[in-house]
């Protein structure tokens, strides 16, 4: 019995029917509800471009609101919204020097993300 394999143009399937193994398999191995909202609002998180030139920007090196500000040719108001969102989902974190806070990624597995994102895109 040959099938043949051709382009799909349709979004639905012609006939409703199920593979209950395939299913089973998937129920087995999807994470908890939970786990996949919190993935959902960390890839949120990347959906804004601002936010991707400030990981850029730390890419290079630790720096303050200040020099980020001038990096991007925002406000520091503006910068310090977007760093606060970054850091609750802990993809940056800062330290303090007197009166100077320096941001800087919170670890590789931000520059990882960003990477395979780009890889995607530029295929």
């Amino acid at each position: 019995m040959s099938e043949h394999i051709h382009d799909c143009h349709e979004e639905t399937c012609e006939y409703m029917h199920v593979h209950p193994e395939l299913i089973e398999k998937v129920k087995e191995n999807m994470p908890p509800e939970e786990t996949l909202y919190d993935l959902a609002e960390l890839y949120k998180v990347f959906g804004d471009s601002t936010r991707i030139k400030i990981l850029y920007v730390l890419f290079e090196a630790e720096v303050c609101v200040c020099d980020l500000a001038q990096c991007l040719n925002m406000t520091t108001s503006a910068i310090s919204h977007q760093l606060r969102v970054l850091k609750q989902s802990r993809l940056v974190k800062c330290r303090r020097e007197g009166k100077t806070v320096f941001y800087s990624l919170a670890d590789d597995h931000v520059r990882t993300i960003i990477d395979q994102g780009m890889n995607h895109i530029e295929e």
